[in-house]
């Protein structure tokens, strides 16, 4: 009776452990299962013993499980097995099952003892954890970005394997600091330990950008950020990233390489129409000359020599060759493809002298200009040549707007202001003017309103003028044609800081058509 009320009790505290208990035979038939599994299961004990026939373990699992219990009771050690079980309303499970040999005294096996632990979450976990990890992988190749953490107290470094990949490093190798290091370009590197050293010191956010010299000499451009944390210890450590940013990087190259080459093709398409302007510049003094040079040798060879009208008449001559060469000076440059060359420039200089250059084209156009340059005008940082196209470009297409204009006079009004801290150049034609759609699209690569234009002149003049911290814009006029007009910043010890001119460049703007007072050459310049 003792002995049958201990089984009893035996049963009932194995019945009561939160698993899945069972008692094999040393050859591994089933011998004793717990209440637990045979709930789970709805199996009986001698459908459990045929478990390698039955369907209580997932099929994929099966030949994988049978292999392993096998291999486990031949060997007497103890072993683990690791698959999906059924339970009674058809759902699988992950389990862990964990055999254990009782031995006699010659150790001789004569039971396995068997545990078996639900761990479905914990395997789904997992199951997750490698769907994330392989997510991040592909998002981290995809994207040429690598994740790092880095201790700078103990110098210990963990990179991703698209870190890795990126430098083109073997994961095996030892991740050294000279190996790190080794793939900086040897311009950069001092830029770049510096940068470390300050992270050390500063503990804040950083970044930077590196170019990578690879073994085949190739370069690579990498952009690299990360920010300060503590870990359990209190010790500082950074996490971040490294990202590929060569192909950008190259493109950008390419494109300010594109971007010149439009420059230069639109100085030359301006070259162009402006051969007819050229040609009257340089022939009129040159004309002057050979008048005066043969004035002079008639004065000269009087009886007597006119030797004060003879001087007179060189002066004049020294005064129409230095115009001439001075034509030639400011063709030569603009038209010249040459650096970005930043010096103080003042506008209403630079824009005569564009006038100079273009009035000729305006006369054989029958176009009147007024130019309206304000006094004390603050002189800007920027490349005269540069910003000289951009005004002779909004004159040229102010010019082409009002060729089919015949109703009314073709005005041109140039203007010079301030603007805040900024100056102002404002061309305003009588044209055919601007529709809405074409304000948006006018500064676009390639896009003309002109059946023979290339489209490509405003789009250089964008660039020009971004290139100098400034601003260019369109607004259609209230009655007939168009105004364009850039800002560029002054000079910061001549900036405008009166609050009222610090409006918006353009909204509502509309310049001032002076009254026409068009002389013998149809240009009025007057400062303000």
């Amino acid at each position: 009776m003792a002995s049958a009320r201990r089984d009893e009790q035996v049963d009932s505290i194995i019945d009561s452990i939160p698993a899945f208990v069972a008692m094999l035979t040393a050859t591994g038939g089933v011998e004793y299962v717990n209440r637990q599994l045979l709930d789970y299961s709805g199996k009986s004990i001698e459908e459990l013993e045929k478990w390698g026939t039955s369907d209580l373990v997932h099929p994929d699992d099966l030949s994988g499980a049978i292999e392993s219990f096998t291999q486990g009771i031949r060997s007497g050690e103890p072993f683990e097995i690791v698959h999906r079980m059924r339970r009674r309303d058809g759902v699988y499970r992950w389990f862990q099952g964990r055999h254990r040999p009782l031995k006699d005294l010659e150790g001789r096996v004569v039971r396995w003892c068997v545990s078996v632990t639900d761990i479905d979450g914990l395997k789904r976990a997992e199951e997750r954890l490698r769907r994330d990890e392989a997510f991040l992988a592909e998002v981290q190749q995809l994207s040429s970005t690598g994740g790092f953490y880095w201790w700078p107290e103990s110098g210990e470094v963990y990179w991703s394997e698209q870190v890795y990949r990126i430098f083109e490093l073997d994961p095996a190798a030892p991740l050294t600091t000279a190996l790190r290091q080794s793939r900086i370009h040897p311009d950069d590197l001092p830029a770049h330990q510096e940068s470390i050293l300050r992270a050390i010191r500063d503990a804040r956010y950083f970044e930077y950008e590196v170019r990578l010299l690879m073994p085949d000499n190739s370069v690579k451009y990498v952009h690299s950020l990360a920010r300060p944390s503590r870990d359990a210890e209190g010790n500082l450590f950074y996490v971040g990233a490294v990202q590929d940013i060569t192909q950008r990087r190259l493109s950008e190259i390419a494109l300010a390489k594109v971007r010149s080459e439009l420059a230069q093709i639109a100085r030359v398409t301006t070259l162009g129409a402006l051969t007819a302007s050229i040609a009257h510049e340089v022939n009129q003094p040159l004309s002057g000359i050979i008048t005066n040079a043969s004035t002079c040798l008639l004065m000269l060879n009087a009886d007597p020599p006119n030797i004060d009208g003879a001087r007179e008449t060189a002066k004049r001559t020294i005064r129409d060759g230095n115009r001439a060469s001075d034509v030639i000076t400011r063709l030569r440059a603009l038209f010249s493809k040459k650096e970005l060359t930043l010096e103080s420039l003042d506008l209403n200089e630079a824009t005569r002298e564009v006038i100079a250059l273009f009035l000729s084209d305006l006369q054989r156009n029958g176009v009147m200009l007024h130019a309206e340059l304000a006094e004390n005008l603050p002189t800007v940082k920027g490349d005269r040549v540069e910003v000289q196209q951009v005004i002779l470009n909004l004159l040229r297409n102010a010019s082409e707007a009002m060729t089919d204009v015949h109703d009314r006079q073709r005005v041109v009004l140039v203007e010079t202001e301030r603007d805040g801290g900024n100056v102002r150049v404002t061309v305003r034609d009588a044209g055919v003017g601007l529709d809405r759609q074409s304000v948006e699209k006018v500064f676009d690569p390639f896009y003309t309103t002109k059946s023979g234009g290339m489209g490509i002149g405003l789009s250089v003049s964008r660039s020009i003028i971004e290139r100098h911290q400034g601003r260019i814009f369109a607004i259609p006029n209230d009655g007939p044609g168009a105004t364009f007009a850039f800002t560029i910043p002054a000079e910061p010890t001549q900036q405008m800081k009166t609050p009222s001119q610090a409006s918006c460049p353009h909204d509502g703007y509309q310049a001032p058509l002076p009254p026409l007072t068009p002389g013998p050459d149809r240009v009025g310049i007057r400062s303000r």
